[in-house]
């Protein structure tokens, strides 16, 4: 087995006021993509702002990529930040310049100083993502699943040891759902890069080898797909979400 990059156990997570999470045991390993499902509400956002210093863990054992998320000093989070690709849902990308701006504005915010290495690597995440020739759009000329393949070359301009992603379909058809699925197995498979996902999308989740599900505030059991077809596997997710109730039980 690969070294772990994440390892939670007994994690507690608050927000606000208001405990979202308990009793968290989690480990990512390199290489991994695993999917994380639950409801509306069960703290699967919240689970992920804690690994990337947005919320604190405020008890058990945290550590994501050898920083210990209860000690980390909030210096040292824009470093832990670099090591880390984030794609949200929203977007998040800034709508007055050009895509080629918003990656170059992420390079310089990171350290970058050589124009012509800046433009480099533009260019290879752009292609990457099939989206060479989109450099000089705005974002909002582009269509949802575009948007949201500049969010995934952002996401790996620094080239991240593990991708979080948020609901990154969430927003998209089923053929751009597709295709930015595809995207994501390449940089796991390709390039080796460890992903975790938030999907409460059966389909979406087939697609991986490993699934977490969340309910009444912690892990409560997950799956492995091992040797099984995609179809056997795809019908045992839906089980398993049928038992969660609530918004999960979506198909594309």
């Amino acid at each position: 087995m690969e070294e772990a990059l994440i390892q939670y156990k007994n994690v507690e997570i608050h927000q606000q006021e208001l405990c979202v999470l308990s009793g968290v045991n989690l480990e990512l390993h390199k290489g991994e993509f695993v999917y994380l499902i639950g409801k509306v509400g069960s703290g699967k956002t919240s689970l992920l702002k804690t690994l990337y210093g947005e919320l604190d863990v405020i008890d058990g054992d945290a550590e994501v990529l050898g920083y210990n998320m209860r000690s980390i000093k909030r210096k040292h989070i824009p470093q832990l930040r670099r090591k880390l690709g984030i794609v949200f849902q929203d977007f998040q990308l800034l709508t007055d310049r050009t895509v080629y701006n918003n990656l170059e504005f992420v390079l310089r915010a990171t350290g970058w100083k050589n124009k012509q290495e800046i433009k480099e690597r533009i260019e290879e995440v752009l292609d990457l993502v099939g989206m060479s020739n989109k450099g000089y759009k705005i974002p909002n000329e582009l269509s949802g699943g575009e948007q949201q393949r500049i969010v995934i070359a952002r996401a790996v301009l620094n080239s991240p040891a593990i991708i979080l992603a948020d609901e990154p379909t969430g927003a998209l058809d089923s053929a751009s759902s597709a295709r930015l699925l595809d995207t994501m197995d390449d940089l796991n498979h390709d390039m080796g890069i460890t992903i975790l996902m938030v999907t409460h999308d059966a389909f979406t989740a087939s697609h991986c080898s490993r699934i977490l599900f969340l309910r009444d505030g912690h892990i409560f059991t997950e799956m492995r797909k091992g040797n099984k077809d995609r179809k056997t596997f795809f019908q045992e997710i839906l089980d398993v979400m049928s038992m969660l109730g609530g918004d999960v039980a979506h198909v594309r």
